[in-house]
């Protein structure tokens, strides 16, 4: 491919450091290891050393957290994204963003290819092709687990070995991670089996549910346009709000999934995943919603969330229809300003309150007591022409 320098998007977990010295070897290119900071904490630690000592040229570790939750996570969470009605989309919405940022430092670095450490039987390969094909159709895309004869994580380790190469794969961690502010993941290795209960000692961000405080906590979280900004009266930043969230869910242990998932390349896979603040986020969002949205904006996008939530899973953040999908969703989230009140008691998140200056609920029309707004008996011609078609089928069916 003629490739004389490369951008790779680096964790320094098993697969892209074997990548980084095996771009090296096979291209003869120079290699700039780009990481993102969206949240991952000690991970970070010492890696651009590890990047040079592994071969880089040059290691770019930068932090992406604040534009991560702005630019990413909100926006989906305006949309109340879910996927197959348990995943929150904590690993298929980062990778557009770290796609999208290799791009730019490849054209700052006068780079000709992009490489990552994505497999050819996951979503990740496509979620980050896609986005290189949307904002740079000529950019040159290496794929290592496409290309390369290292067919396995056994032999993966192998290959580390014999190039003295650290990875973090032990019999300690028998499975692969992916953390960022939003969630971390856990699959692969000894989490393949979907009957094999995952271990205590796996999960990072949050305590066991019955290992969490006797007592309920009380949060309130204010929202505007959709987006949250504020976490028991304190404004805060999106990341800083997040961060805020996770630890008071981590704390009482929500946001804990263990689910099988259908991948879009065709198989499913199984994934665990600990999603503490944005669990808490998307329940008060939704009771803001309750009070504020008007239903047949509400029923109408609830319809389209199974779909916005598919093309951010299988990788369609840039496609066009994606900005015709966000642009409604942002435009059904012009009312949605309020507080939520939640409990948090070891697992659970349950709303007890709901409050907001542009509420649509109106005691005065809700109320079983006595009331001067609404007429009762509007309800009987309004009953008979919902029944009309119902009552023709009926007499027609004999």
């Amino acid at each position: 491919m003629g490739i004389h320098k490369a951008v790779l998007a680096y964790s320094g977990g098993l697969d892209t450091s074997i990548i980084l010295k095996w771009l090296i070897e096979t291209y003869g290119c120079e290699v700039i290891a780009f990481a993102a900071d969206l949240g991952q904490g000690e991970e970070l630690d010492g890696l651009e050393a590890k990047a040079k000592a592994t071969g880089a040229v040059k290691a770019r570790i930068e932090d992406l957290r604040e534009e991560f939750v702005r630019d990413f996570v909100f926006p989906a969470f305006r949309a109340n994204a879910i996927y197959e009605g348990q995943y929150l989309l904590g690993t298929s919405i980062a990778r557009p963003l770290i796609a999208k940022r290799q791009i730019e430092i490849a054209r700052e670095e006068g780079a000709d290819a992009v490489s990552h450490g994505a497999t050819g039987k996951g979503n990740d390969q496509v979620r980050f092709e896609l986005t290189y094909m949307a904002l740079d159709p000529s950019i040159k895309v290496i794929a290592p687990w496409r290309e390369w004869d290292l067919k396995s994580r056994t032999a993966l380790v192998e290959f580390a070995r014999k190039h003295n190469i650290p990875v973090p794969v032990t019999q300690e961690k028998p499975y692969s991670s992916d953390r960022n502010l939003l969630h971390i993941s856990y699959e692969g290795g000894i989490l393949e089996d979907p009957w094999l209960e995952p271990e205590a000692k796996m999960f990072t961000l949050t305590v066991a549910p019955q290992d969490a405080p006797d007592q309920p906590e009380v949060v309130e979280i204010e929202f505007e346009r959709g987006d949250p900004v504020a976490v028991n009266g304190e404004r805060l930043t999106p990341a800083d709000l997040l961060q805020r969230l996770n630890e008071l869910g981590g704390t009482h242990g929500i946001g804990r999934v263990d689910m099988v998932e259908s991948r879009f390349v065709g198989m499913k896979s199984r994934g665990v995943y600990e999603t503490p603040g944005g669990t808490i986020l998307r329940k008060a969002h939704m009771a803001v919603e309750s009070i504020t949205m008007d239903r047949e904006v509400m029923h109408l996008r609830d319809c389209l969330i199974p779909q916005y939530a598919r093309m951010v899973y299988n990788g369609f953040w840039y496609a066009p229809e994606m900005r015709l999908l966000q642009s409604t969703m942002d435009m059904a989230q012009e009312n949605v300003y309020g507080t939520a009140r939640l409990k948090l008691y070891k697992g659970n998140c349950q709303v007890t309150g709901r409050k907001s200056d542009r509420s649509l609920y109106q005691t005065s029309f809700a109320t079983f007591e006595e009331d001067e707004v609404y007429q009762q008996n509007d309800a009987t011609g309004f009953i008979r022409l919902q029944g009309l078609r119902l009552r023709i089928e009926s007499l027609v069916r004999g």
